[in-house]
Order: C-alpha cells, then structure tokens, then sequence
C-alpha cells in the first residue's frame, strides 16, 4: 500500500480558516493524502473569540497549537509576533515533517509560517497568491513575498496567475484553482434564513446590515477614529428598523482600538444592534445569503470577504476606506470614504433601491463558481515530490 502524503495546514485567524475549510476537508478526505492542522494566532486569543472552537466544532483534529505572542497593539508586536511563530511552527514542523505545508493569503502569521517551513526546506503551498490590495494594508508585501518564497501557488483567479508568472515563478508551479470558500456556497452550506431567527433574533422580512471593519496597517493610530462614522451611519440605519451585526476585526495593530468602539456600541444597548466577535462561517455565509438574493440588506466595511465572497449571494457591498483599493472585484461593490453620510447613503441604496438590488443580483463572480479544495487535494497528491520542486528557478 503506497504510504499516504502528509500535508500540513496552517491557520492563524477565523476569516482565513473558513476560506480554508474546504481545503482542509479536501484534504482529509483524499485517499492518498493525511491533513495535519496547525492553528495559531487569533484562533488561540479571547480577545478575538478564541476561534479555535469553531474548528473543533467542525469536527478537525488540531495537530499543534502554535503560540504567536502579541503582548500589544502595535507594528512592532506584529513583527515580534512573526518572530514568535516561526519559532513555534519550526518546533511542529520538525516533529512532524510533512510533505508539503499549506499556507494561505497575505497576514503575518502566514508569512510567519511560510518562513518556518521554507528554511526547513519542506515544500511549501502558497493560496491566494498574485492578488492586488493597494490600501495600505501592507497585504501586497507580504503576499508577494510569500509568493517568492513557496514553491507551488494556487491562485483564485487567472489574473492574479498571470502576476505570480511575471514575478518569475516558472509556470508548472502555478494553478488558478478559484476561490475556495466558494465551494461551500455553491454547495449551499450555510445557515437558513430560519436558523439566523433562532440564533440572532434575525427577521427575514426586515432588512439586515454585516458590518466589519479591520485597521489599515500603515495607518493604525487613525484605526478607532475611522471606524466611528461608520459606527454611526449604523445607529442612524436601526433606528430606521434596519438590523444591524457588528462582528469583531482582525488581531492586527489596531485592531483593538476597533474593539474599543465595538464595545461602546454593545454598551448602549440599542434596539436592532448586535455585536459579535465571531459568526463563524456558516453563520456568516447565511447572512449574507440573507442580505442578497434571499432577503434585503448590505454588507458594509472593508474586509476582502466583502469583495470576493458577496457577488455569488447577489449581495450589496459597501467598501469603506482604502483597505481592498485594486482588488479585483464584481459590479456589487460602491467605494466610500470614512464618511458618516456617505457610508448612510450608500447602505440605504443598497438597502433600498430595487435597480441597484436586480444589478447585483446579476453579477459574475470573476473568483470562480466551486471545487477548489479537491483541485489542490489532487494536485497535492500527484505532483512530483523532489529535489527539483524546492530548488526554485527564476525564469527571467
């Protein structure tokens, strides 16, 4: 019996695992392959909903816990935070030694793990590569370094396949797989309409507003200052009778000045609003569900899920500030600034205007339509293992 490949996975954040989620199922269930699930970062943290329930919840055995140390709210914790998880994951991924680490997106705790396992020589996976956010996010450094680094990439989308090939990678490395959480969806795996009213009092029949906004990184003093006139195009919105889910941002600096605002708003104790730190993805896809094609509503903030995961829910998209400017997106997106009126407006609109609804309804999703997570599992599984896939070439 041919033994089975090992393939370690790595999470460090709740939005990043439930793009992965189907990966991770792909993986575990292919013949020739065995998932090993690292998970760090944010999932371990309360302040951030210590996410790693969730994907016990699910059902996935976690192979190590890796500690990511973020003693405060600055750029430099961050880098001291990359420091400490490469120590950590180098610590797992020697004890384990897989045959490829999986490795997704652009955050810190990524680039921490792209690291670990590159300088160990363990062939390293890249997804989401070649994508473009300019908003000041520093994504697009890291991104792009990780791509230079990992040796196999799946991109989401045939552009951004076509940036990781000029940034020299040779071609053979390089798959556009699509965009995994839309497997989940396509497959309608999220929650109902009814199960929103049992869980968060949700009225199908009234309009809903999904609000999460995370820090710009270059600018992550301004992060409390930025979010307050969105907070407040919120309170003007359920005062109206529109239902309102604040969900907590990422553990980047800044981050808990954002917080700090959230919980202000918790603490007023207003009809119609309703703060979270975490849905989780099932219960996140269903509102937006709920937002688009099966009832009427927004999203609103600054999130890439606003941009990539709303067109197949036929969903509006309020993107606020300059996080996911250049990302490739679909025709349901309006841009504001950190503008109270501004950000009403466009959410009423959204809300309201059955012409701008029957548009986004009608939108492509330029991220693919599903099936992903087997397309890696398969490449993972079949693509030659040996000295010529960790001696990367440059091919200008």
């Amino acid at each position: 019996m041919t033994q089975k490949r090992k393939i370690a996975i790595f999470t460090g954040n709740r939005a990043e695992y439930g793009l992965q989620f189907p990966i991770i199922k792909a993986i575990n269930a292919h013949p020739a392959l065995e998932g090993y699930l690292f998970v760090g970062g944010a999932h371990l943290d309360e302040d951030f909903g210590a996410t790693k329930s969730e994907i016990e919840r699910d059902g996935f055995a976690i192979h190590a816990e890796v500690k990511m140390t973020m003693h405060h709210d600055t750029l430099a914790a961050t880098a001291q935070a990359i420091g400490t998880g490469i120590v950590s994951l180098s610590e797992s991924l020697d004890r384990l030694r897989p045959d490829f680490f999986v490795v997704y997106a652009d955050r810190f705790e990524g680039l921490a793990a792209v690291v670990a396992g590159t300088q160990m020589g363990i062939p390293t996976a890249h997804i989401e590569g070649g994508d473009i956010t300019e908003g000041g996010a520093l994504d697009d450094s890291v991104r792009h370094a990780m791509t230079k680094l990992s040796h196999l990439h799946f991109t989401t989308n045939e552009e951004a396949a076509e940036r990781v090939r000029k940034l020299g990678e040779e071609p053979w490395r390089v798959h556009n797989v699509g965009f995994p959480a839309l497997d989940l969806i396509a497959a309608g795996n999220f929650a109902s309409p009814e199960e929103l009213r049992e869980r968060y009092g949700l009225d199908p029949a009234k309009p809903v507003v999904i609000f999460t906004q995370h820090s710009v990184t270059t600018e992550f003093e301004d992060a409390g200052a930025q979010v307050r006139p969105a907070l407040a195009a919120m309170r003007r919105l359920a005062a109206e009778g529109v239902q309102i889910i604040l969900t907590y941002p990422n553990n980047d600096a800044g981050g808990k000045a954002i917080i700090g605002e959230l919980e202000k708003v918790a603490a007023e104790n207003l009809p119609n609003i309703q703060v979270h730190k975490s849905l989780g993805r099932r219960n996140y896809h269903g509102v937006l569900h709920l937002c688009g094609k099966a009832g009427r509503g927004v999203y609103a903030g600054n999130s890439s899920s606003g941009i990539k995961e709303t067109a197949i829910f036929g969903c509006p998209v309020v993107n606020i500030g300059s996080r996911q400017q250049g990302r490739l997106r679909a025709d349901n997106v309006v841009d504001t600034g950190y503008d109270e009126q501004a950000i009403y407006d466009a959410c009423a609109r959204g809300i309201f205007d059955d012409a701008w609804r029957a548009k986004c309804a009608s939108v492509t999703n330029p991220y693919g339509s599903g099936n992903a997570g087997p397309r890696i599992a398969d490449i993972l599984a079949t693509i030659a293992l040996g000295p010529a896939l960790v001696q990367k070439k440059m091919t200008f």
